[in-house]
Order: C-alpha cells, then sequence, then structure tokens
C-alpha cells in the first residue's frame, strides 16, 4: 500500500487517509489520485483513482463530512453508509456498494466513505431542459424508480442492526418544515402557519415505519438505458411513513407542474396514478390519506425553496431556478390548504 508520488495533489491529507483505510480492504493497492467531484452542501463528494484494485473498482468515490462542523444529522456519512451496507444485495433495490470507510477524529479529520462508482445519469427529468432524454427513457426510468421504492419499503427495520434509530414521525416531519419557515424571511414565509395548523389538525393515523430516503426522485438515481442502477444522496433517510417518499416522486411528474420547471412540454414522466399502482402492485399494500402527504410535500416544497433562496441571497448568488420559483412558495402554500381543506 502506497501513494503515488508522480502527483501533486490539494487533497494530499485525504490521499493519504484514503491510502492508509485501502490497505486494510485490497494490501498493496496504491491511490493513484483524488479529485472533487460536484455534489450537494451537505458533504463533499471525491473520486479516488487506484491501481492494484479488481478492475470494477479502479475509480471509487469519496464522500467526506465537511470541515470544521459535527458530522452528525445529514452530514453524519457512516450513517449513510450503514444503510446503504444493509440494503445491498435485497432484491429489487440497488445502491453504491460500500468498500470501506474511515472514522477520522473529528471535526478536525473528518470521516468518510469509500464507495463503488456507480455508472449512469442523473437527470431529474422535469427540472431538465426538454429533450435531455427521450420520453420512453423517462418513463421506463421512473416506473423502474416507483417499483424499487416499494422494495425498500418492504425491507422491515426490526429486523435489522438499524431499528434503534428514531422514528420520524408525522408531526416532528411538519415540526422540521416549520421551523425551517421561521428562519427566512417575511416575504418568504406569508402564509405558512395556518398551512403548518391544518396539517396538524389533519394528520392520518401514521403507516408502521420504514426506511425512507427522504428525497426519492431521479434526479437522486444513477440511470443507464431504461434502469436505475442505483439509489444515491441517502444524507437524510429515516424511519418514517413510506407515504412521505411515494408522493415527493410522485411531486417531479409533468401533471404536479413543478414550479421549478423550465417548460411545460411533457417529459415522457408517467403520471401520479400509474406511479403509485406500480409502487402499490410492488409493495402489495394500498395507500391512504395520500392528499394529506401531497400537502405535506407542497409545504416542504415551499419550506425548502424559501431557504435555498435565503442562503443564496446572504452568498449574494441567487440561481435562476430559485428566483423562479419565489413567486410559487405562496401558491404552493394554497395549494396545501386546498388539498386539506379549509374547514375549521
Amino acid at each position: 500500500m502506497s501513494v503515488a508520488t508522480n502527483s501533486v495533489d490539494p487533497t494530499a491529507e485525504l490521499t493519504e487517509r484514503t491510502a492508509a483505510a485501502l490497505g486494510d480492504w485490497a494490501p498493496g493497492a496504491t491511490v493513484e489520485a483524488v479529485e472533487p467531484l460536484t455534489g450537494g452542501t451537505s458533504s463533499l463528494t471525491y473520486v479516488a483513482a487506484l491501481s492494484g484494485v479488481p478492475a470494477a473498482y479502479e475509480r471509487v468515490v469519496l464522500k467526506v463530512a465537511p470541515p470544521g462542523l459535527e458530522p452528525v444529522r445529514n452530514r453524519d456519512v457512516l450513517r449513510q453508509a450503514r444503510l446503504m451496507q444493509l440494503l445491498a444485495g435485497v432484491p429489487g433495490i440497488r445502491v453504491p456498494k460500500v468498500l470501506f470507510c474511515d472514522k477520522g477524529a473529528p471535526p478536525a479529520r473528518q470521516p468518510f466513505v469509500a464507495m463503488e462508482l456507480v455508472p449512469g445519469d442523473c437527470v431529474e427529468p422535469v427540472l431538465a431542459p426538454r429533450g435531455a432524454l427521450p420520453a420512453g427513457q423517462v418513463r421506463a426510468r421512473a416506473l423502474d424508480a416507483a417499483r424499487m421504492l416499494a422494495h425498500l419499503h418492504r425491507v422491515d427495520p426490526k429486523r435489522t442492526a438499524l431499528a434503534v434509530e428514531p422514528v420520524l414521525t408525522l408531526g416532528a416531519e411538519v415540526d422540521r418544515w416549520t421551523r425551517a419557515f421561521t428562519t427566512v424571511p417575511e416575504d418568504l414565509r406569508a402564509g405558512y402557519q395556518a398551512v403548518a395548523e391544518r396539517l396538524r389538525a389533519t394528520m392520518p393515523t401514521a403507516m408502521m415505519p420504514v426506511f425512507t430516503h427522504g428525497d426519492y426522485r431521479l434526479g437522486n438515481t444513477l440511470c443507464d438505458a431504461d434502469s436505475v442502477n442505483a439509489v444515491i444522496d441517502w444524507e437524510i433517510w429515516s424511519l418514517g411513513d413510506p407515504r412521505v417518499d411515494i408522493t415527493w416522486l410522485t411531486f417531479f411528474t409533468d401533471e404536479a407542474r413543478h414550479p421549478a420547471s423550465p417548460s411545460d412540454e411533457p417529459t415522457g414522466m408517467p403520471g401520479k396514478a400509474e406511479l403509485i399502482d406500480v409502487y402499490q402492485e410492488a409493495r402489495g399494500e394500498p395507500l391512504r390519506d395520500l392528499a394529506w402527504f401531497e400537502a405535506l410535500t407542497k409545504y416542504k416544497e415551499s419550506a425548502a425553496t424559501a431557504l435555498l433562496i435565503k442562503r443564496g441571497r446572504k452568498a449574494g448568488r441567487p440561481t435562476d431556478m430559485h428566483q423562479r420559483m419565489r413567486p410559487a412558495l405562496p401558491l404552493l402554500l394554497d395549494e396545501a390548504m386546498e388539498l386539506l381543506g379549509r374547514g375549521v
């Protein structure tokens, strides 16, 4: 095990640590380079080029908790790895294979996880320019994703080592996004309190907790041709109600008219009813009270977008997508109220 000496790399410390952890997984292997890969804000993502390893693993993904912060909640990359390791090999579910980890000594040396580099493209059809993918391919991928979500929700947490994880209740889900609204400027949150009160007043009976992804959509998968190769970005997974995931997926259909969509032209996404039917058939259990969860989804989207707009303003870098979303925030809250009914 050694570090190649022919590379001057700004990520020298990560390279050294990767080499040390790699030695336990593949003795004699070498880290040739570590380079940044575009990713989210919850963790930092790199690609490591390796030699002396099996051919399928000559390039691997490293996910590292961001520097200077405790690696907790959505920054806890080791927690994400534990779920992916549990799901590996479960029929009907495909996730990146976790290869090795390093616990580090946070926050000075942050933990990281090494995973296989899964081939495929990552495209959210309704948010992408029209024509980015053939309509038939979009349809096939979405149906595959719905079936895969059902298989995820069929896993019984009580039979796993992760049964000790706390359950995210429906009340806690509402509270989470309500707290988010309290942190944004007034012009980004008008009307949120009435929706929060109505969500609490009409809350349905929860289903048995399952492993939920938290942001399940095609934009968080890697696909090739008509199939989903892997579900990625498990930062906010939890034990919770499966309907939170399915209504989030259906929010990214053409008929949902996502306010960040750049066009009203069809993408090929199946409709909400078809996705739900495919999910229910694969899971073998009907879903009820979906209108409430659709309202929660709109509430969540409005809060999450308000946070992104606030951060963009603070950084002086508002994006075109978030500028398009700004007028939609109160509309999303109105639509949530309509779904919940405006009764007393």
